[in-house]
């Protein structure tokens, strides 16, 4: 049993976005001031500026979990 290879880079893609915004979280932790709203722009635009690749999903044979 494994992942389709879309999948794995579902999970792989997802692992890289919470890894950056644990570190956000950290950094804000010994920032002074700003406001939520700030927090989360500041969020939004990271993610946005990561090379997420999209994988187009692929009809293999034998057992597969997605």
């Amino acid at each position: 049993m494994s992942y389709c290879e879309h999948c794995e880079g579902q999970r792989f893609d997802r692992a890289r976005v919470l890894r950056l915004l644990r570190q956000m979280r950290k950094d804000l932790e010994h920032a002074e001031g700003g406001s939520a709203e700030d927090a989360i722009e500041d969020a939004l635009q990271a993610i946005r500026t990561m090379d997420i690749p999209h994988l187009e999903w692929e009809d293999v044979s034998g057992e597969v979990i997605h």
